[in-house]
């Protein structure tokens, strides 16, 4: 049978993909292979038909995996069999019978604007190290609406507090400079100083752990579910949230898309066209509670 680590190399090497990614590809034709050694021992990827890649969409919704999930692990094997098909390995792609199923529109998670300002202009963060670091970290993400992955990476290098600036490192290793207002500059200040003063000489990383350590996700995680779940009742608090709420606060007072675009990280307009959904509800709430006929 045809070794997946061609592609996977492939994967990492020249599309460049992060380590993340690599692990949800190689687990997907994991999946696959696996089914299809159930149904045939002597089963090999490159003799794979639409027939049996149906077969692997029934058997995965059967077992109570979401679309998007089923969807997701479809996408791989398309990208897969493309490769192959590339590279000369398969005569005949079977993935050109196969329909993905239909997913429903899912609107982002936000926090209210007005939730966020009693967070961030309130007495909810305390004096210490903890404190400041916490508050700098959530408005960092809600000013800039960067990924949590990009917060972690943010070395001093990367920060510029006089142009109120940020360099961060996003999907497929793309950079990209996102600007900052002048109050997340002042709390930033607050932090350094108090980091430098604390932990002289601990590394690159701006934000650090109580104990000096670079922060890492499950941390940031915690930070953010803790204040968020002083101001908010929305059932999902994470750093994501925060970035719908930067995207959707920027679109409610009239950003251009495309701007929200560049300053998100999108590789294309379709990601970032969701956030006008949010936006369109917002106003069949405001007529419906404001029209004498609604």
């Amino acid at each position: 049978m045809l070794n997946p680590e061609l592609f996977l190399n492939y994967l990492k090497y020249e599309k460049r993909y992060s380590e993340h990614t690599l692990i949800a590809y190689t687990n997907d034709l994991d999946q696959f292979i696996h089914f299809g050694i159930e149904l045939d021992g002597d089963f090999c990827v490159e003799e794979a038909n639409h027939h049996l890649i149906r077969q692997w969409i029934i058997s995965m919704m059967d077992d109570g995996i979401g679309a998007r999930s089923v969807n997701r692990k479809i996408s791989t094997l398309k990208s897969f069999y493309k490769f192959l098909m590339r590279e000369g390995m398969m005569g005949n792609n079977p993935m050109e019978k196969v329909a993905l199923p239909k997913i429903g529109k899912k609107l982002p998670v936000f926090v209210q604007e007005k939730e966020m300002n009693r967070l961030l202009d309130g007495r909810f963060f305390t004096d210490d190290f903890e404190g400041k670091r916490d508050k700098a970290i959530v408005s960092l993400f809600y000013g800039t609406g960067i990924r949590l992955s990009e917060l972690v990476g943010i070395r001093f290098t990367d920060l510029d507090l006089r142009e109120k600036m940020v360099k961060v490192t996003g999907k497929r290793n793309k950079e990209r400079l996102v600007p900052f207002p002048t109050e997340i500059a002042t709390v930033l200040n607050e932090y350094i100083k108090l980091r430098s003063e604390l932990f002289p000489g601990f590394g690159n990383f701006v934000f650090l752990t109580a104990k000096g350590e670079p922060v890492y996700n499950k941390l940031i995680y915690r930070i953010v579910k803790k204040e968020l779940s002083l101001i908010t009742t929305i059932d999902k608090k994470s750093p994501h949230v925060l970035r719908h709420s930067y995207a959707t606060h920027l679109l409610n007072r009239g950003a251009d898309l495309n701007a929200i675009k560049e300053l998100l990280g999108h590789a294309n307009l379709a990601a970032t066209q969701v956030y006008t959904h949010t936006s369109f509800e917002k106003l069949k709430l405001v007529y419906k509670q404001a029209h004498p006929r609604a």
